[in-house]
């Protein structure tokens, strides 16, 4: 844990992600959710099983073992980490993006 510029939290490992995704296949058997948001990189891969680049991932919807859709964006605090104000600027814009996509997607699928 440092403090300070750096991250307050490491990120879990690849053992902790794939130790714990049971546990999320359990709850998403149960919801049935036709659309699922995954936040950043380490979610992405908690849902699919494999490490994903955000940049790539976000392109499009994924289609998850069950059938249905995993949409990917970045994480929030990535936007809060990102010194440069323009930079800063621009990906909260393209996530404000992907967000109002996702919306309406997820619209779609609620009037089908």
């Amino acid at each position: 844990m440092l403090r300070g510029k750096q991250r307050i939290h490491s990120k879990p490992g690849a053992g902790e992600i794939d130790s714990c995704r049971w546990w999320q296949e359990q709850e998403r058997a149960i919801i049935r959710p036709p659309l699922t948001v995954a936040l950043g990189a380490t979610a992405a891969r908690s849902l699919t099983g494999k490490t994903l680049t955000i940049t790539k991932a976000r392109e499009a919807p994924l289609v998850l073992a069950d059938g249905s859709e995993c949409w990917v964006t970045v994480h929030p605090s990535f936007l809060l980490r990102i010194p440069d104000e323009e930079r800063r600027r621009e990906e909260r814009a393209r996530f404000v993006e992907d967000l109002q996509r996702i919306r309406a997607r997820s619209e779609a699928l609620v009037a089908a």
